[in-house]
């Protein structure tokens, strides 16, 4: 062979060599990005190729799916009382994708995920038609409708949890949405789901306010304050009067004092006292007392300050702040930059009932292939010990203190021991706006302590004046304590 030829097979050669290993790169390499991708309209005709599986409430599926008109997406997913599920659903659109469990667990729902290969082949094989496999929430239904309608027309968030084993009871959120107005590919659709859109509608009716949304925890945050100081030994008895002075000045300030909201018997009050009646100046002194590292532990043992606590949707982190001394003696109140998720506070609140054990919160109890196999179960996973378990009762001593007879009065089951902490926080320059109402409980019978809840009302049309935790947040804690104890019986 000459040499021109010769160059010229070799460079074939190099063309070939150079396709060939485009092709493996292509297939073995970039497959899962490319099988991704958002421009790929094969993943979504795919994924809406069959009836998607359900979400499951109790033994209730909470979607649904229905064939559409169109030649490439036969099937589109549908929602029963959409609004009042969709901060636990979240949405599966034809155009605009999905979010929360419908995104987490497409491939199960869409049969697609590897663990369903063998029902797949049983089904190919006896020539069923595919569909796919359902994802089993831990949500009880009758507290998340006294969630969601004790919400009303309110803004905010209600949390609840089974504070023994962590799992998610109810979670709801104001203003909702309604998933099925945008499940399609129609102008209609599209419409609809610009209109849900921040820029459209400043009440952000898509955001998870119980999970992704953080607000400064006002006095409800006073049982980690106090937590701390039994845990730190400041205080070992609850019903010693404190070294609380009034008024109390913030460290490090030319005497500015920290006020207390009304004419309350704070001086030298007793921790339980302190608690009953939401004393800022007592609690202030013990986080100034305690220092910013300290409090910023203990609020850490209860989740805050951790970026990644999955429900699995992923927690907004609540932020305990690293902050200098008169900060931190308001952030020991709630205030200043302390921020938390109504679903932090919900944790809060279990452990202290739990006998200082935090468990990890979870919604998804399983995951079933269409054949009815368990694909997946969970199990119920201790996430940490913000308490011993004698300072956890002392607190729980404190917490039943205010709902029999302090703030919390509003919160009171007959027959059942109800421990509590109202919460006003302020909110806006200088508290110009109106401020955040909170709550937060647990309900205890002789057979456990089977729910905790957080409940914010971020916005009502209720008058500055009668805007309080005891009055606006409490009645829908307590209904969301009486739905559950009322599947215990």
């Amino acid at each position: 062979m000459n040499k021109p030829l010769r160059r010229v097979a070799i460079f074939c050669g190099l063309l070939v060599l150079a396709l060939l290993v485009r092709v493996n790169w292509v297939q073995f390499v970039q497959a899962d990005e490319l099988k991704n991708d958002d421009n790929n309209r094969r993943v979504a005709i795919e994924r809406y190729s069959i009836p998607r599986g359900d979400i499951i409430v109790g033994d209730q599926p909470v979607t649904g799916s229905t064939t559409t008109d169109s030649d490439d997406y036969k099937y589109k997913r549908t929602y029963k009382n959409g609004k009042m599920w969709a901060p636990v659903t979240g949405y599966a659109s034809q155009a605009f994708d999905a979010n929360q469990l419908e995104k987490l667990y497409d491939k199960i729902l869409t049969g697609t995920d590897d663990r369903l290969f063998f029902s797949r082949t049983v089904d190919m094989l006896t020539g069923r038609k595919q569909e796919g496999g359902d994802v089993v929430t831990t949500l009880n239904a009758k507290a998340q409708k006294a969630a969601f309608e004790g919400l009303g027309n309110k803004k905010g968030a209600v949390a609840a949890l089974n504070p023994e084993t962590g799992a998610i009871l109810a979670l709801a959120t104001a203003p909702s949405y309604d998933p099925s107005t945008f499940a399609g590919m129609t102008d209609k659709d599209s419409k609809a789901y610009n209109a849900l859109l921040k820029q459209n509608n400043p009440d952000d009716p898509t955001l998870n306010r119980a999970l992704r949304q953080t607000y400064p925890p006002g006095s409800t945050f006073k049982v980690v304050t106090a937590a701390a100081a039994l845990e730190n030994g400041l205080y070992t008895d609850i019903d010693a009067p404190t070294r609380s002075p009034l008024p109390y000045y913030l460290p490090d300030t030319n005497h500015v004092p920290l006020p207390n909201e009304g004419n309350i018997p704070c001086k030298d009050a007793s921790l339980r006292e302190a608690l009953r009646w939401s004393c800022n100046t007592v609690f202030g002194k013990i986080s100034a007392d305690l220092g910013n590292k300290t409090m910023m532990a203990e609020a850490e043992k209860f989740g805050f300050n951790n970026k990644k606590i999955d429900t699995p949707v992923r927690l907004a982190e609540s932020v305990y702040p690293e902050d200098n001394r008169p900060q931190n003696a308001q952030a020991g109140i709630g205030q200043a930059s302390n921020r938390a998720t109504p679903m932090q506070m919900a944790m809060v609140t279990a452990a202290i009932a739990n006998g200082g054990k935090l468990m990890e919160p979870y919604m998804v109890d399983k995951l079933v292939a269409p054949n009815l196999n368990v694909v997946e179960q969970h199990t119920p996973k201790e996430m940490s010990q913000p308490l011993k378990p004698e300072n956890a009762q002392k607190l729980q001593d404190m917490m039943e203190t205010v709902v029999k007879n302090g703030t919390g009065t509003s919160a009171q089951i007959p027959g059942v021991t109800v421990g509590g902490k109202t919460g006003t926080a302020q909110h806006g320059m200088g508290n110009s706006e109106n401020p955040y109402a909170w709550f937060i409980s647990y309900a205890k019978t002789d057979k456990g302590t089977p729910v905790a809840v957080a409940v914010v009302v971020e916005g009502s049309d209720t008058l500055r004046g009668d805007i309080a935790g005891g009055k606006l947040a409490a009645p829908i804690a307590k209904s969301v304590m009486e739905a559950v104890l009322s599947d215990k019986k």
